[in-house]
């Protein structure tokens, strides 16, 4: 079931989206060569709660970690770590998710660590596009795979795959509500979008080819070829001619 939300329960997700975007406004330009993926966490961590915000993935169906913290050919999901340092030409994914009065803001950025490859920052590039194209259709009358077609298309345009395991969801009192928000599919498929509806539209994008293998730890999933991966994320509400992002800054606004 589709939850459409109230204009109170839209402004708590704007406030819970505040904070996830002050996790993003710390890291930046702060993720560098010989930190640990552990240390981007704790640095999440005290911004969250530092703004009376709960880490919302901490424990959920038993994951470890405060914040999703995943290198290079690593998708999603992976566990921070004080052993797994990042070295210069890394990229490093960064998924947060904040519960505040009762609601989440989830978003996830890319970073570069220190000098990274052209072909790398094009694929970052990409990939936060790729976001953006599919809000192009994120209106009332629409279809939710309308959304999913345009990611596909911009992504596979520019030469690289959509992941297909791992999707974005609808999201609110519950980090994942329904609808799933697939990253590839045919346009005009899917739930009608409806004033009121708030997503978590996530593109998971594939420098090679798009299967994946799952790690031991039973979280982190890599690309099978080894290759980048690379993820951009927002939560947003569907308004009466458009779409809002969730997870800014009040000055963005």
């Amino acid at each position: 079931m589709i939850i459409i939300k109230s204009p109170r329960e839209i402004e708590l997700m704007k406030k819970a989206g505040e904070v996830v975007a002050k996790v993003f406004k710390a890291l930046e330009g702060n993720i560098h060569p010989g930190m640990s993926t552990q240390d981007v966490a704790d640095i999440s961590e005290k911004v969250i709660r530092s703004n009376g915000a709960y880490p919302t993935f901490l424990n959920y169906s038993g994951y470890p970690g405060a914040v999703c913290v995943s290198v290079n050919d690593e998708i999603v999901h992976g566990i921070p770590s004080k052993k797994r340092i990042l070295r210069d030409g890394d990229i490093v994914s960064v998924d947060v998710g904040a519960t505040l009065g009762g609601y989440i803001g989830d978003a996830c950025r890319t970073y570069p660590v220190g000098i990274v490859k052209e072909s790398t920052l094009r694929l970052i590039e990409v990939t936060k596009q790729s976001f953006f194209e599919g809000c192009k259709f994120a209106k009332p009358g629409n279809r939710l795979g309308d959304i999913s077609h345009a990611i596909q298309e911009y992504c596979e345009k520019n030469g690289y795959s959509l992941i297909r395991e791992y999707t974005g969801h609808g999201v609110g009192s519950h980090l994942h509500e329904d609808p799933y928000v697939p990253n590839y599919g045919p346009a005009g498929s899917g739930p009608l979008l409806k004033e009121g509806m708030t997503l978590a539209i996530e593109p998971m994008v594939a420098e090679g080819h798009f299967a994946i293998r799952l790690m031991k730890d039973g979280w982190t999933a890599k690309t099978r070829d080894g290759k980048l991966s690379c993820h951009y994320e927002n939560s947003i509400v569907i308004t009466k001619d458009g779409y809002e992002i969730l997870t800014k800054l009040k000055e963005e606004i």
